[in-house]
C-alpha cells in the first residue's frame, strides 16, 4: 500500500516540477479556452489524464516485461536490486534536491501543434497527454525512472505502478477541468499556489529518498561485509 502510494505521490511530484508543470499549465490555458463548454472542458481533461496513464503504463510495461522476461537480467535483479536501490535513491534524491543537474529539457511540442491537438477535442486532448508524457526532463526522468521502475520490478503488482504514476501527472489537470466543469473558477488561483510549493516539497522528498538510500546501503551492503 506504502509503494502504491509512493507511485500516487511521485507522479504528483512530477506534475508540479518545473518543466512538466509547463506542459500543465499550457494543458489547462487549452481547456480554459472552453471555459463557455463546461462538460467538454471535464471531458477535455479526462482524455488529457487518460493519455498520460496510457503512456506511462505502456512504456513501463515494456521496460518491466523486458526486464523479467530475460532470466538473466531477472535473476540479476532478484539478487541485487536491494543492493542497486539504495544507491539509485540517492542519486536520485540529490537531482530531486537540485544537487546534481543535467541541461535537458527533453522533447518540445511547438505551440503550433499543441494549439491543433487542443482544438481537436477528446482525441486530441489524449493525444497531448501522451506526447506530454513522454516529453521526460531530468526531475521526470529520475522519478520515473530511477524510482517507480525499481519499485515496479520489485513488487508482483508491476505493472499497476505505471497506472497509478500517470493519474497522479495528470491529476491537477483533472481536478482543474473539473472545477471548470463545476463553476469553481479560482481552482486556477490554488493551482499557482501548488506550484510555488514545489520546491519544498521536492526538497524534503529528496531528503527521504537520501536517507532511506542510506538505509539500504547500511542494511544491504555495509552490513553484509560484516559476516
Amino acid at each position: 500500500m506504502i509503494a502504491l502510494l509512493s507511485a500516487l505521490w511521485f507522479g504528483i511530484l512530477t506534475s508540479i516540477s518545473p518543466c512538466p508543470l509547463a506542459t500543465n499549465i499550457a494543458a489547462v490555458s487549452f481547456l480554459a479556452k472552453k471555459i463557455d463548454h463546461p462538460r467538454m472542458v471535464f471531458w477535455s481533461g479526462f482524455a488529457y489524464t487518460l493519455g498520460r496513464m496510457v503512456a506511462y503504463v505502456v512504456l513501463g510495461m515494456i521496460i518491466i516485461l523486458s526486464l523479467a522476461g530475460v532470466p538473466l537480467v531477472a535473476n540479476f535483479l532478484q539478487k541485487y536490486m536491494n543492493k542497486m536501490l539504495g544507491p539509485l535513491l540517492i542519486i536520485v534524491g540529490l537531482f530531486l534536491m537540485d544537487i546534481l543537474r543535467l541541461n535537458f529539457s527533453g522533447f518540445v511540442l511547438s505551440s503550433k501543434h499543441q494549439n491543433k491537438l487542443a482544438e481537436s477535442g477528446v482525441f486530441g486532448s489524449f493525444a497531448l497527454g501522451i506526447i506530454f508524457a513522454l516529453s521526460f526532463c531530468p526531475i521526470s526522468a529520475a522519478l520515473f525512472f530511477g524510482s517507480l521502475i525499481p519499485l515496479a520490478v520489485k513488487s508482483e503488482l508491476g505493472i499497476v505502478f505505471p497506472f497509478i504514476y500517470g493519474i497522479g501527472t495528470g491529476l491537477p489537470v483533472l481536478i482543474f477541468a473539473v472545477g471548470i466543469s463545476l463553476g469553481v473558477h479560482s481552482l486556477a488561483h490554488w493551482f499557482n499556489k501548488v506550484a510555488k510549493l514545489e520546491i519544498y516539497m521536492r526538497k524534503v522528498t529528496g531528503a527521504i529518498f537520501i536517507l532511506v538510500g542510506l538505509y539500504y546501503i547500511w542494511v544491504y551492503i555495509v552490513s553484509t561485509l560484516h559476516v
